[in-house]
């Protein structure tokens, strides 16, 4: 690993993200640096194995996932360590401003707990095996199909899965009856009512049983994640008819949470894990958001901003490209002949003549090429072709070029009058304050400290296995050998 990337962390960091990025924390004693811990902040301990398991999600990355003991990795395993350290600065700084205590967060968390609890109270005591007998098959059957069916072992799996799903359903509808017996369960309809959606509080009362209270917020909430018609911002949009069902679902789970708390289940170390990670990853983006709203800039900043940042915002006109590169301008013009007339494609031209790299693994292509990023006589030619023109010999330090363009994207975000400049610029805008928000963090509110010794070992140890298990599968006779030869029979080589 480069160690010159690895002291970039110690200086910039990366605030925002185009993906939400996991809180990777885990509280540890402020003792020597041990195991896997390859950074803190303040008291928060980020581990290698916490940055390895982002980076096997592209989602986090961003990108495809780089592959084990690769340079990419580690380049990308620095990426998501910024990201996660700022991610805790904002987590810290969210907790000393006394975000933890918002209603609407608190009423988040609760609602992701009693979620969590209910689903693994239903799956370990509501669910459970439910069997469908050959009796049961053949009775179905009977009642169901048509004379002269033939029950083929396809439908016999369908019935079978028919009859548990129906089995299921009378299993639950029993069960919540049982749930339910001896609760006095209240609902309050009147502040279920579309009528007072407008001036009615997140916190009005729609039903209790004993303790438990249930309000409009939590209710509105789980309509919005289901998509009954509601927005945060048109909370009238609501379906009328889907609010009592979603009412009764409420109860129905805020019922099994408590039993799933009476059962112990709330001490599960992976209920434990995951609640901590929505506690802080919600927060961490509840601050985001709410920082987003007060460096919101005026349209005189945002235009000033543009000005100051338009080789960052806008894109240049580019060409993606395939070439055949060789020596002599004779051999350049011999194969554009042939291709011309259609004896050769440009992929074989590629792979058979062109000395460029990896011109056989690529067949020639190059990808997207940025107007003025070429040889001037490259650069030239390239932004004379249209899409699939070929055009050549041209001369570069490498040789003698023939060049296809295969695509064209036009110049973007070079008028600030346009909508989807302004767009963009208002979020590199916003992106900017929160990074100096953020590095004023690090600077002057809570202590960072990047184990680097750590991260490089356990990064060429990384590296190292993955050497061994290479060398491993090519000595002959090993299972990876096996397993191709195998292959080569079923395909027929």
């Amino acid at each position: 690993m480069n160690k010159t990337i690895v002291a970039m962390l110690t200086a910039v960091p990366i605030a925002l993200g185009t993906a939400s990025v996991a809180v990777a924390v885990a509280e540890e004693p402020e003792a020597a640096v041990t195991g896997d811990v390859i950074a803190r902040v303040e008291d928060q301990a980020i581990t290698f194995n916490q940055l390895n398991t982002m980076l096997n999600s592209s989602a986090v990355v961003g990108v495809s996932v780089p592959a084990l003991g690769t340079p990419e990795r580690d380049t990308a395993r620095i990426v998501v360590l910024d990201k996660v350290i700022s991610a805790n600065l904002l987590y810290l700084d969210a907790k000393r401003q006394g975000l933890d205590q918002d209603p609407a967060y608190q009423r988040e968390l609760r609602s992701f707990s009693n979620g969590m609890l209910a689903g693994q109270y239903y799956r370990q005591y509501m669910a459970g095996e439910i069997p469908v007998s050959e009796e049961e098959v053949q009775a179905f059957f009977k009642e169901t199909m048509v004379p002269d069916t033939a029950m083929t072992d396809d439908l016999h799996t369908q019935i079978e899965a028919t009859l548990r799903k129906r089995k299921l359903r009378e299993r639950v509808a029993a069960q919540r009856e049982a749930l339910r017996e001896g609760l006095e369960i209240n609902l309050y309809s009147g502040n279920m009512s579309p009528a007072g959606d407008a001036a009615r509080a997140d916190d009005a009362p729609v039903a209790d049983f004993g303790e438990e209270v249930i309000t409009w917020g939590e209710v509105k909430t789980t309509l919005i994640a289901a998509g009954k018609g509601a927005t945060a911002l048109d909370p009238l949009a609501m379906e009328a008819d889907a609010r009592l069902p979603a009412l009764q679902n409420e109860i129905d789970k805020r019922i099994m949470a408590r039993k799933a708390r009476e059962a112990g289940l709330d001490k599960d170390p992976l209920y434990q894990a995951r609640l901590a990670e929505f506690q802080k990853t919600r927060l961490v983006n509840l601050h985001r958001a709410r920082l987003a709203q007060e460096h919101e800039p005026s349209q005189e900043q945002l235009k000033a901003y543009y000005e100051a940042n338009r080789n960052r915002i806008m894109q240049v006109e580019m060409r993606k490209t395939q070439e055949v590169v060789v020596k002599t301008r004779a051999e350049a013009e011999a194969l554009k002949a042939r291709i011309e007339s259609g004896e050769l494609t440009m992929f074989q031209a590629a792979a058979d003549y062109s000395i460029a790299p990896g011109a056989k693994q690529q067949l020639g292509e190059v990808g997207w090429v940025a107007a003025g990023r070429a040889q001037p006589a490259l650069d030239e030619l390239i932004f004379k072709l249209g899409p699939g023109e070929l055009g050549g010999p041209v001369e570069s330090t490498e040789g003698w070029h023939l060049i296809k363009v295969l695509d064209v994207s036009d110049a973007k975000f070079d008028d600030f009058e346009d909508a989807a400049t302004q767009t963009l610029t208002r979020r590199r805008y916003v992106h900017d304050q929160l990074d100096a928000y953020v590095m004023g963090l690090r600077k002057d509110d809570f202590e960072v400290q990047v184990y680097e010794d750590n991260l490089l070992r356990l990064a060429q140890k990384e590296a190292d296995m993955v050497a061994r298990l290479t060398e491993q599968a090519a000595q002959p006779g090993s299972r990876t050998e096996q397993r191709v030869e195998e292959l080569k029979k079923m395909i027929g080589e």
